[in-house]
């Protein structure tokens, strides 16, 4: 499993992706996503999920929280951020910290 870097999301935001040798999964909705999430979880430490995917499955990654692998980051896709990606990494370091260093909100 080491180094292993994966991203699942629509087909459009991660060609770009393939072609810098990160490993693709396409999924159109979300059911695909939780269904894709659950077989790579197994084999990559890394795993970018686009914000789109991501929302949607806020409580469904609350499980990978526990384990240090494999890591989820919730990423812009091709439309752009939607803020999510960023509340996620805030609520973390609040989480770990007790306190938001990045934002100062």
């Amino acid at each position: 499993m080491e180094g292993k870097i994966a991203i699942i999301g629509d087909g459009d935001s991660i060609m770009v992706f393939r072609a810098a040798g990160v490993a693709t999964f396409a999924a159109e909705n979300e059911a695909k996503a939780r269904e894709v999430l659950r077989k790579v979880a197994k084999d990559y430490q890394i795993i970018f999920l686009t914000e789109e995917l991501a929302k949607p499955l806020t409580e469904f990654l609350k499980r990978f929280d526990e384990e240090p692998y494999p890591v989820i980051l919730s990423i812009p896709s091709k439309s752009g951020s939607t803020g999510h990606g960023t509340e996620l990494l805030k609520s973390a370091m609040e989480r770990a910290l007790g306190v938001d260093i990045l934002f100062n909100n």
